[in-house]
Formats: C-alpha cells, sequence, structure tokens
C-alpha cells in the first residue's frame, strides 16, 4: 500500500524487452490495485509503437501527449503583463499549497479555453493541501530535486509548474494557469522561468509534455521542438 508522503509513479515498459502483451497489462493493473495506487500506464510511443493499440484494446484510455525538447536556437523569454510577478517558490513558502491547488483547478478542467474557476476556488482547493505533502516538496526543494514557480498577482498563484532535476537533465512539469486567468501568456512565463532557473543549475537537456496540440505550438514558439508522442494511459471513466 501507499504510505506516506510522495506521488505513486506510473508503470513503464522495461527498456530492450518485448512489448508489453494484454495480460501482462492485466497483471500490472492487478497490482497495483492490491498497492492502492492508481492504475497508470506510460510510454513513449517511438520506442514501443504496438503498444497503443494493446492498451486501447486491454479498455485504457490513451492520451497522447507532444514530447518536446528544448532546441538550440534563440530563447524567448516573454515580458510579464503589469501587476504579475514571476518568483520561485522557497521550502516552506505560503504559496506553496495555493500552487498545487492551480494545478488540480486546471488539470480538472483541460484546454486554453479561458473559464470561470478562478482564484475562489484556488483558495478553497488549498486550504485541503496535506501538511505533510506540502512538508515533502519543501524537503525536495531543499534537495534540488524540485523547483517550483508561480506567476502571481497581489492576491496570489495564477500559474505554475516545477522542474525535476536528474544530473544535466530536468523535466518541466506540470505548468497550468487558472481557467479565469488563461490567454494572458502567463503559462509560458512560468515555463520561462523554470527554463532560465534549470539552465543556472546545469541542466543541458531540458524536456516537457504538452498537454495536446494546442499547449504544443505555444511550446514551440518559446522555442521547444517535437521529437515524440508520450503516452499516457489510464482505465476508462
Amino acid at each position: 500500500m501507499k504510505e506516506g508522503p510522495g506521488w505513486p509513479y506510473y508503470a513503464r515498459p522495461i527498456p530492450g524487452e518485448p512489448a508489453p502483451a494484454a495480460g501482462d497489462i492485466a497483471a500490472v493493473r492487478a497490482r497495483q490495485r492490491d498497492l492502492g495506487v492508481p492504475e497508470a500506464l506510460e510510454w513513449i510511443d517511438e520506442l514501443v509503437p504496438e503498444l497503443l493499440a494493446t492498451a486501447r484494446r486491454a479498455g485504457l484510455e490513451v492520451r497522447e501527449a507532444p514530447l518536446m525538447v528544448l532546441g538550440d536556437g534563440r530563447w524567448r523569454t516573454p515580458d510579464p503583463p503589469d501587476g504579475i510577478t514571476v518568483r520561485l517558490l522557497a521550502p516552506g513558502d505560503p504559496s506553496l499549497a495555493a500552487s498545487g491547488a492551480v494545478a488540480h483547478i486546471a488539470f480538472g478542467n483541460p484546454g486554453t479555453e479561458v473559464g470561470e474557476a478562478g482564484p475562489r476556488e484556488r483558495d478553497e482547493s488549498a486550504v485541503g493541501r496535506s501538511a505533510i505533502e506540502l512538508d515533502f516538496l519543501s524537503e525536495r526543494i531543499r534537495n534540488g530535486l524540485t523547483q517550483p514557480v508561480v506567476a502571481e498577482d497581489e492576491d496570489g498563484p495564477l500559474s505554475g509548474g516545477s522542474h525535476q532535476m536528474v544530473g544535466s537533465v530536468s523535466a518541466i512539469v506540470g505548468v497550468a494557469t487558472l481557467p479565469s486567468a488563461r490567454r494572458r501568456g502567463l503559462g509560458a512565463l512560468v515555463t520561462a522561468r523554470l527554463v532560465q532557473d534549470a539552465r543556472e543549475r546545469g541542466a543541458d537537456l531540458i524536456f516537457i509534455e504538452a498537454e495536446g496540440e494546442d499547449v504544443a505550438r505555444i511550446y514551440a514558439r518559446l522555442g521547444f521542438e517535437r521529437v515524440g508522442t508520450a503516452c499516457i494511459a489510464e482505465p476508462a471513466a
């Protein structure tokens, strides 16, 4: 069973081994249920192309996300709009809970269209953030494993995201904007600050998974180039 703080990871194919069959997927899902973790499988389509059809036949819904790497060309850093500050979050920062709430609300309302959910919903969700999880995140920040960034106004975070360093490679993850604050370039601002911090820490490879083609076009304007497709498989609703 999952115990304590942290995030449960998805299952992945073993590099160099044959693609998982339907029986393998069923066995993995049963084990995930036994452990009390989400039934989830992720892989890079170009490395295991036959797995996409197998996963769908097994009853899983598969989201195909553009996998993008920061190119060698010029990086474009957008200018923030008036009243917006972009900053790194430190361990114990009061905005850690609100930043997590932004992601929770944004990914619950996918897409790039402007919506109604905003600061009120963010603050209500932030109240429910676990102190144990926030302490865990603060420890990861101290150890240089995760670095969150927010774009905020005087009332708090409107957009946020993180990058996670492993050696000289960094993954930009969880970039999200409150629906009410979309179409203002805040996600691009957060991404730019994350790239800057990753580079300052020595990253020479920076990658990101776009939520979809619309988001991929935004990252492309910033200097990211598509290199593949990340497949995320979960049980159908």
